[in-house]
């Protein structure tokens, strides 16, 4: 979810750059922004940036046991093809 901070943050910045007879209407528009702020990004599909750096972390650990694994799949092969012995794919294992 957003950070609570960055969306009082991006309120209060729209909230000062609007002109001063708006933004004299103080605390209510400031607060109807922030609520405003908030339902939209809250529609929104995101994720926070600790939770995108976790996954990403998760993501280069898969990729690097899965070329380990397409390694040894592939000497295994190698093995059994040089024994004469029939050998499955990996295409066929699906």
């Amino acid at each position: 979810m957003i950070d609570p901070k960055k969306i009082e943050q991006l309120a209060r910045q729209v909230h000062e750059s609007m002109p001063k007879g708006i933004r004299e209407f103080g605390d209510d528009v400031e607060k109807k922004i922030r609520q405003t702020l908030q339902a939209q990004l809250s529609r929104l599909d995101l994720v926070n940036r600790e939770e995108f750096d976790v996954q990403t972390q998760v993501l280069l650990r898969t990729r690097e046991k899965l070329a380990i694994l397409e390694q040894r799949v592939s000497a295994l092969e190698s093995r059994a093809g040089n024994s004469g012995s029939s050998v499955i794919k990996t295409e066929d294992i699906q």
